[in-house]
């Protein structure tokens, strides 16, 4: 089959033009995921991919696009999804898309505190029921998010300074786990895990998902929360025990959860649907019109590189 590049799913309009700068054939699939059979088919002979999230790339899906893949551009900060020990070990790029969405996803996540904290979704849902009301002294409270309220970053990097430079213009106190990338921010204190936990108001995740830290939220980490505490995740949902989050949210370990990323994602777990102490959002942390025009374009700009035998922008390996 002829070097070509695959692209999964559709970018963007003008990143789908950047692909076609290339000058090699360009495979394209649709908006929605590809099938498995139909991704191995159509990775072979590919030169470059230009994937998402939803594409598992591993040794499979690699021997299948041959010897001449070159390059695996992933438009996503996170990846997870690829295997990138295989990819290293067959010689190929693996890329991401790194700084362009810190933005986008730290304001999604201020929404979220907001949503939650001062049970937005309820008031809505109270008024579209056309249900009889009132104003009142102890209707609706919830949390006062600019009451000296401690905000806990768990994973301060680029994302996690970014909500803090937001939580900031809220006068929220800031501790975030220790980061050796963190320049030294003088009105953050940086604790260990159990320690931020007992003491954030609002505990935010944006570390990336490992080993390490798949299921760093388990039973026994929400259980040192406050019971009147929220859990935020933009991150990736397998950092969060969904049982036991589902089973916190369900005995008042803790108050409510945002979440905009699921574990077993794109499915929801129902029990979290039936809860009214969340919020959910369909992973929309990058989903400015303008962040994904810049995601979708760093990462077509990785894969052009590495083919034209260039230093790729932002190489993972």
């Amino acid at each position: 089959m002829e070097p070509h590049v695959y692209v999964p799913r559709l970018l963007t309009d003008a990143a789908m033009r950047e692909v076609r700068k290339i000058g090699l054939p360009v495979v394209v699939g649709g908006e929605d995921p590809p099938e498995r059979a139909a991704l191995l088919r159509d990775a072979a002979g590919a030169a470059a991919v230009v994937c998402t999230l939803t594409e598992r790339i591993d040794a499979e899906f690699l021997d299948a696009a041959g010897p001449q893949l070159k390059v695996v551009a992933n438009t996503a900060v996170g990846y997870d999804n690829i295997d990138v020990a295989a990819a290293t070990e067959r010689g190929v790029r693996v890329t991401n898309t790194p700084g362009v969405l810190d933005g986008a996803t730290a304001d999604l996540t201020m929404g979220l505190i907001l949503a939650t904290a001062r049970r937005v979704l309820d008031g809505d849902r109270l008024l579209r029921e056309r249900k009889p009301w009132v104003w009142g002294p102890r209707m609706l409270l919830g949390l006062d998010v600019s009451a000296g309220t401690t905000l806990g970053i768990v994973g301060y990097g680029r994302i996690g300074r970014a909500v803090a430079k937001r939580a900031r213009a809220f006068d929220m106190k800031i501790v975030a786990t220790p980061s050796r990338s963190a320049p030294p921010d003088d009105d953050v204190e940086f604790l260990e895990l159990p320690e931020l936990l007992e003491r954030s108001d609002v505990v935010t995740l944006h570390c990336p998902l490992t080993e390490r830290t798949r299921h760093l939220i388990d039973a026994a980490a929400l259980r040192r929360m406050k019971p009147t505490a929220i859990l935020i995740n933009t991150a990736r949902g397998g950092i969060v025990d969904e049982d036991a989050l589902v089973e916190a949210l369900r005995s008042g370990t803790i108050a409510a959860a945002g979440l905009d990323v699921f574990e077993d994602e794109p499915r929801v777990d129902p029990r979290l649907l039936e809860l009214p102490n969340t919020v959910l959002t369909p992973h929309l942390g990058s989903a400015g019109v303008a962040t994904r025009e810049r995601m979708c374009r760093l990462s077509v700009a990785n894969a052009a590189a590495v083919l034209a035998g260039e230093e790729p922008p932002t190489p993972v390996n």
